[in-house]
Order: structure tokens, then sequence, then C-alpha cells
């Protein structure tokens, strides 16, 4: 028994190693909705919020969505939205950092509780810093890819020194797209060889 709890362990931790961290998508109120009388500031502050994260209002007819600007939010004030929108499932993505604040707009709905406040945090770090890697590395690639040629017609004027300038350019062409193709999914490929490695050798031990 405890060897089987061990394995689910080990295995649950790679698999969290190994994923992404996906964008979340929170439904506000949670199976209450978007409604009077909630108690909205309280739902929030268990929650953590990102850029790319998404809100969901649910929410009956005689309601709307509005996101306002903080002053309005205080006092409730309407006919300034930023955006609003009525149509009784709103799905809201979180595209800037900062406090955001929403409001329902019909008469008196803002005063009975429905309203609320949100602090949206940036991207982590190390989402965004690896996707320029790439983009850097290309330029150069391409340099030295263009210099390769002219050094060659330089040095000979015979034929057969273009047939080497020219496998050399099919083999950086080739090496080059090798790598471009290898490189999109390769953390999450890794990851998976790395739990199937890890499940088998904890089978191997167990006798199963």
């Amino acid at each position: 028994m405890a060897s089987s709890v061990s394995l689910v362990f080990i295995v649950s931790l790679a698999l969290n190693m190994a994923m992404p961290t996906l964008a979340a998508t929170h439904t506000v109120g949670d199976t209450s909705g978007w409604t009077i009388g909630g108690d909205y500031s309280t739902w929030a502050s268990g929650l953590k919020f990102r850029v790319g994260d998404s809100l969901v209002f649910n929410y009956g007819p005689g309601h709307t969505v509005d996101e306002v600007t903080e002053s309005d939010y205080k006092s409730c004030t309407t006919g300034n939205s930023l955006s609003t929108d009525s149509s009784g499932a709103t799905t809201i993505t979180l595209k800037t950092a900062g406090t955001h604040h929403f409001i329902c707009a019909a008469p008196g709905h803002c005063q009975g509780g429905m309203k609320l406040t949100i602090k949206v945090k940036a991207k982590k770090v190390s989402d965004s810093a690896a996707a320029p890697s790439p983009t850097k590395d290309s330029p150069s690639d391409t340099d030295n890819t263009k210099d390769t040629p002219t050094t060659s017609t330089t040095t000979s004027t015979t034929p057969t020194s273009t047939t080497p300038s020219t496998s050399t350019s099919s083999t950086t062409t080739a090496t080059s797209s090798h790598t471009s193709s290898a490189t999109p999914g390769s953390p999450i490929g890794g990851a998976m060889f790395i739990v199937c490695w890890i499940s088998y050798l904890v089978l191997r031990l167990l006798g199963i």
C-alpha cells in the first residue's frame, strides 16, 4: 500500500514539474454567480489573478457587467463604463496588470453589493523570457550563412569550389531547419520522457 502511494506521489510530482502554467478561469461568486447581496470582496481575497486569466460572470436578466474607473466604482456611478455587457454569461479576459473594477449598472444594484475589484499581476518572467531566445539566434545564423559563400568565392574561382559551397549552404540550411523544428514542444517532450522513465523504475522496484 505504501509503495503504491509513493508511486502516485512521484508521478504527480513529475507531472506538476513538467506541465506549463496555464491561464486560469475564475467564475465570479462561484455557484452563486453575479447577483445582489454577494460578498465579492471575500471571494476575490482568496484568489490570485494574472494577465491572461479570465473572469466569468453568470447572472440573470436585468443585470449587467460594467468595467469602470476607480472613482466610479467607489461612488457606484454609471454611464461612463469602460466596457459593458448584459448577455447573462460574460467572459472577460484580463489583458493588463493593475487594478480592475466591475459593477452592475442597473439602478441600485451596485449599492446592493454587485461590485468587484481585483488586482491583476503580470505574467511570470519565466513564461515570457523563453520566447525571445530563438529570435535573437536567428539573425546571427543568417549572417553566418551569408558570409560563407563570399569566402568561398574569393578563395577559389574554379567550378570545383562551387560544389562544396553549395553543400555547405545546404548543410547549414538542413541544420537550421532541424534545430527550429526540434525547438517547439521540447520541454513537454522531455518532461513526459522523465515521467515515463520514473514510472518504469518505480514499477520495476515494486515488482509490478
